[in-house]
């Protein structure tokens, strides 16, 4: 059975890592100021370019002239929690810097803490554009609140599923640099084939059928199909594989990145500077 002083024990870590990643943070606001900006121009060219194209045609799978802003905004929005898989290793590598990341290591600290403080800190940084993105997907395609609550879900099973590859990338961060690198490459073409900015219905049959072995593409159609679709009780039965991948990946990613960094950890340590 957990006891009070456990479970406070754990939430003062979370909450202290978190205070810490904030104040850092909130120190270099130019740097917090891009990372909203960054995302947000690069979804300005797939709104216009997608304007075009509903001028030219009337839908492109289930997007269309009345939709297609969802897609967009949606689109922002994953981007913004996309940022947590570079966050972590680079938490890493500023204590790692800096010489404080082997007493952190070695405290009667518990690691899973360090992860679940960061993405806190994440959340409520993001929390203000988030806001306002979700507003404007609600003015131009509202939904209910049963949607809204799902779609929140999702989103909280995403950044996990997301703050699990960072966590591995960040083992790798700590010791062996070289391998994070690579890991970072493949991770980055996999977002390029994820239909972040752009319908799957408008790639070539040659480059869908790399998109459908993309596990990231069907963590981010599913948010954008219930926002649409507005039925969760659709959305689960119409879209079987996206359900299911995004299960898959939430009940193993975290288990896996975790036993990752452990193992890693313990038979390399703290490689560098």
């Amino acid at each position: 059975m957990i006891s009070y002083q456990c479970i406070k024990l754990n939430l003062v870590q979370i909450f202290s890592i978190t205070e810490k990643n904030l104040k850092i943070t909130l120190r270099y606001k130019t740097n917090l100021v891009m990372k909203f900006l960054n995302p947000l121009i690069s979804i300005i060219l797939p709104l216009i370019i997608m304007n075009k194209f509903f001028s030219l045609q009337d839908s492109y799978g289930p997007w269309n002239a009345r939709n297609y802003i969802v897609y967009i905004l949606v689109g922002y929005m994953v981007m913004l929690n996309q940022q947590i898989i570079s966050i972590i290793p680079g938490d890493f590598a500023i204590e790692k810097f800096w010489g404080t990341l082997q007493a952190l290591m070695i405290a009667p600290f518990r690691r899973v803490n360090l992860l679940f403080g960061i993405i806190l800190s994440h959340l409520i940084l993001i929390l203000i554009p988030y806001i306002i993105f979700i507003v404007i997907c609600f003015i131009f395609f509202p939904i209910t609140f049963i949607t809204f609550l799902f779609i929140i879900f999702l989103t909280l099973a995403i950044v996990l599923i997301f703050a699990s590859i960072g966590l591995i990338l960040g083992v790798f961060q700590i010791s062996r640099e070289g391998g994070a690198k690579w890991i970072g490459i493949l991770i980055t073409f996999a977002f390029y084939l994820s239909c972040v900015s752009y319908p799957f219905e408008i790639f070539p049959e040659n480059i869908q059928f790399f998109i459908s072995l993309n596990p990231i593409y069907y963590l981010i159609d599913i948010i954008r199909l219930s926002w649409i679709e507005d039925n969760i009780l659709v959305t689960i039965t119409s879209h079987l594989i996206h359900v299911l991948v995004l299960i898959i990946l939430v009940s193993i990613l975290p288990i896996i990145g975790l036993t990752m960094f452990n193992y890693i950890f313990k038979k390399y340590g703290i490689v560098g500077y």
